[in-house]
């Protein structure tokens, strides 16, 4: 399988994005923007899982996409909460 122009394109983007949430989660200045560039990880990394279930044609990673998904999603409110109660 070859990769082809608009493919390679999106999996430059995806690093590029992976690369600046990376910096903002490592040198964030408050707790909140690390949680941010934390979530935009888990959403760079189910699209890169999505655009793997594309490529190979297996709905597989579909599913697990979703599991990671809604997991991230859950976790991410949870530190949200945690931070909100630490701050009254």
């Amino acid at each position: 399988m070859t990769i082809s122009t608009l493919e390679f394109i999106a999996i430059a983007l995806l690093l590029v994005g992976m690369g600046f949430s990376a910096i903002r989660l490592f040198l964030g200045p408050t707790t909140p923007d690390r949680v941010v560039a934390a979530d935009t990880l888990s959403v760079i990394t189910t699209a890169g899982l999505a655009g793997m279930a594309a490529y190979f044609n297996n709905p597989i990673y579909l599913d697990i996409a979703l599991v990671y998904g809604t997991l991230a999603f859950v976790g991410t409110v949870a530190i949200a909460r945690a931070i909100e109660g630490n701050q009254k």
